[in-house]
């Protein structure tokens, strides 16, 4: 008589719900990074409005003698607007292209400012891409 055989190893129905049981953890995890990632967006969009751009528009307006106005926009400070070329001391930024936020937008300058009457009001339009209520700007 041969000995009892002892099976051992996973059946094809466990191995299926081991499998089901990572993928439904790898959704989670791939949810919380996602908000987690747009957090960062958000956090890098508001640094960069309420401290980047303050040195070089501050030198701008101690060469020229006022902000860029809306027309002259960002742009001005790399390239010199027509107007003040003898003044103008730049490029007042490094690169030479008007910013964009992390969605892939251009920030948005308004000069004088509707929401900072006294200054300028620089801000982004944020993950939906329209200017409303949710705008991340310098106010």
């Amino acid at each position: 008589m041969d000995p009892p055989r002892n099976h051992s190893g996973f059946s094809l129905i466990e191995i299926l719900i081991v499998l089901a049981i990572i993928a439904l953890l790898a959704g989670i995890v791939v949810a919380n990074f996602t908000g987690i990632f747009s957090g960062a967006q958000e956090d890098t969009a508001r640094t960069f409005v309420k401290n980047s751009l303050e040195t070089s528009l501050l030198k701008y307006r101690m060469d020229i003698g006022r902000y860029p106005n809306t027309q002259e926009g960002l742009e001005s400070l790399y390239k010199a607007p027509s107007a003040h070329i003898k003044r103008w001391k730049g490029p007042y930024i490094k690169d030479a292209n008007t910013p964009i936020d992390p969605w892939g937008n251009p920030y948005r300058y308004r000069y004088p400012g509707t929401k900072k009457i006294d200054s300028y009001d620089l801000y982004s339009l944020g993950a939906d891409g329209i200017e409303s209520g949710d705008d991340i700007g310098n106010w």
